[in-house]
């Protein structure tokens, strides 16, 4: 592809000096998305201020297990929705949040959509439209904490051997 080279650059640019990565302690959201059975996850952890009257965001920070484009995506996101009201952050596609770094490959796509997926868990979860919990209330702080959590009991499968056989 011809933009191949220069997009790999900017992904290169973005892990050398990732920006906002790691853990906010004293964030207003936090949203986790992705499988501990596929290895890719992401978690965004969001804070906010007031701005001109507006709820805005103050700065976002994350934490990955995942590729480099994932981590690149979510460097730039970050930087991204700074200064956004949670609606207009809510507005942006995988695309938009991956769009400073240029068009991504057809098979690192999934990785602008696993950022887009993190913010919407953090600033829309399902059944509260005003954010995520903050990081010290969900659970498991760390995205390392969520990936070696206990799975549900529902999950769980119980063996039982047939003595007639």
């Amino acid at each position: 592809m011809a933009g191949e080279p220069d997009i790999q650059k900017r992904i290169e640019e973005a892990i050398r000096n990732p920006k906002n990565l790691g853990e906010m302690e004293d964030s207003d959201a936090v949203g986790t998305v992705g499988s501990a059975d596929c290895g890719d996850m992401l978690r965004m952890w969001v804070k906010f201020k007031e701005q001109d009257g507006r709820k805005v965001i103050d700065r976002a920070t994350f934490q990955t297990f995942g590729c480099e484009t994932a981590i690149a995506v979510a460097s730039v996101a970050t930087e991204l929705i700074a200064g956004k009201t949670v609606e207009e952050a809510l507005s942006l596609s995988g695309g938009d949040l991956s769009a400073p770094l240029g068009a991504l490959p057809p098979m690192k796509i999934h990785c602008a959509q696993m950022v887009e997926g993190a913010l919407r868990s953090a600033l829309a979860p399902q059944g509260n439209e005003t954010g995520g919990k903050p990081a010290a209330e969900a659970g498991s702080p760390t995205l390392f904490g969520k990936m070696t959590a206990p799975q549900n009991a529902e999950r769980k499968v119980k063996i039982v051997l047939d003595p007639k056989k």
